[in-house]
């Protein structure tokens, strides 16, 4: 493990790497003992340094959601990070891309919470019952650190959050089946990636319940207006300026953003 201190640094060096857009060294490399504990206490730090710079927590985003990542990742289960307001984006945005380092896309369903969620034992009826609202989003993710990356940098990077946009039709968690929702993402009118909500974890609230658990460890949990992304579908698809997306969830409607 290391130490509080040079936790408080790793937190810092993630935020100026996201404020610069100047990667910085594996942390893993510049702190050789960080654990996954460490890690995620890292990701608590930099969130508190957003929060403190402004920004607003509006909920969580779960990684790592299929075998194959959990492989390559030499992990046994997700990972989770955390989400904030200033980088929510509506459908139809025009983003800069120089607002990141190498940002990338995934498909991914977004959970709107309608009532606190925590505790211990959580299953996927009580994630059903407790969610309000289900939506089409898409993830940008981007690293602030350089590779190959370990995965405590990759968590303690808060699971390569960078930006939400959320989208298409608002539908009530029973009013679909939510583990068969198709998702294309075509990057100028190229579909570059398909897949189907179940391949998150066979049932995406099954990430959700996993998370539950996981904050239950912290005394934390999940509270009523959360937005929570179950996780991806497709690959990542890499964009930069010029970049148009259009992402289309068939009976949930579409989602189109550019990058400028």
């Amino acid at each position: 493990m290391i130490t509080p201190k040079q936790r408080q640094t790793a937190a810092e060096s993630l935020l100026e790497a996201q404020q610069t857009r100047v990667v910085i060294p594996q942390l893993s490399k510049s702190f050789p003992e960080m654990t996954l504990e460490d890690s995620y206490d890292v990701q608590r730090r930099y969130a508190a340094l957003r929060v403190k710079n402004g920004a607003r927590i509006i909920g969580r985003k779960i990684g790592l959601t299929s075998r194959a990542m959990q492989m390559a990742s030499k992990m046994t289960e997700p990972d989770y990070g955390i989400m904030f307001d200033d980088a929510v984006f509506k459908d139809g945005a025009s983003i800069a891309a120089s607002t990141y380092l190498k940002p990338r896309l995934e498909t991914e369903l977004a959970f709107i919470m309608g009532e606190d969620l925590k505790g211990a034992g959580c299953q996927m009826h009580d994630v059903m019952r407790a969610t309000e609202f289900v939506c089409p989003a898409l993830e940008i993710i981007d690293y602030r650190t350089d590779v190959p990356r370990a995965i405590v940098d990759t968590i303690a990077d808060n699971a390569a959050f960078a930006g939400l946009v959320l989208g298409g039709r608002i539908v009530r968690p029973f009013e679909i089946d939510v583990r068969w929702v198709p998702a294309t993402l075509s990057k100028n009118g190229t579909i570059e990636e398909s897949g189907v909500s179940a391949a998150v974890m066979g049932h995406p609230a099954a990430g959700l319940a996993w998370l539950v658990n996981k904050l239950a460890t912290q005394g934390d949990g999940l509270k009523k207006g959360d937005i929570v992304l179950g996780g991806s579908f497709t690959r990542p698809v890499d964009v930069a300026a010029g970049d148009v997306i259009h992402a289309d969830y068939g009976a949930l409607g579409s989602i189109g953003v550019s990058f400028i």
